[in-house]
């Protein structure tokens, strides 16, 4: 762990707002020079603090107008490795997330759909009919609100 000062920060909350501004928007922000900025950025991305800038896309516009969160339970353990069932759900393209958690069930997944018709069909052909799945549970988005993490 580095020690962050103020301008790390800051540099961090400017950043989780809007990834795509420049080093020397940036530093004009923060009262840095642009090369300043910049190596405070490497000095974060070496840390593994900053681990990319990630683009998102907004599923609705593309055609994905539902959005479910499903809770996995499998059936079989010991018979079906985690790996296995990993491999193959992260081969849907429908999911965009798979998450191994510890509760009621051993996985969450985040799945989008163009309706619910379509997530029903992805859910009957593609979800239920992988190797050792059990219970499953679906739980529809309606809305979400992007939250940038705690930076002190």
């Amino acid at each position: 762990m580095i020690d962050l000062d103020g301008l790390d920060r800051a540099l961090l909350r400017a950043l989780a707002r809007d990834a795509t501004q420049s080093a020397g928007a940036l530093g004009r922000r923060l009262g840095l020079s642009q090369p300043a900025t910049w190596r405070r950025i490497r000095k974060l991305e070496t840390a593994g603090i900053l681990k990319g800038r990630r683009l998102r896309l907004n599923a609705e516009k593309l055609g994905f107008g539902v959005t479910v969160f499903l809770g996995v339970k499998l059936a079989t353990k010991g018979r079906v490795s985690l790996e296995d069932f990993e491999r193959a759900v992260s081969a849907i393209p429908e999911v965009q997330r798979v998450e191994h958690i510890l509760g009621l069930y051993d996985y969450r997944l985040r799945v989008v759909a163009r309706d619910l018709p379509d997530f029903e069909r992805v859910l009957r052909r593609r979800i239920m009919t992988l190797p050792g799945v059990g219970e499953v549970e679906a739980n529809v988005l309606l809305s979400e609100e992007r939250r940038a993490g705690p930076i002190a």
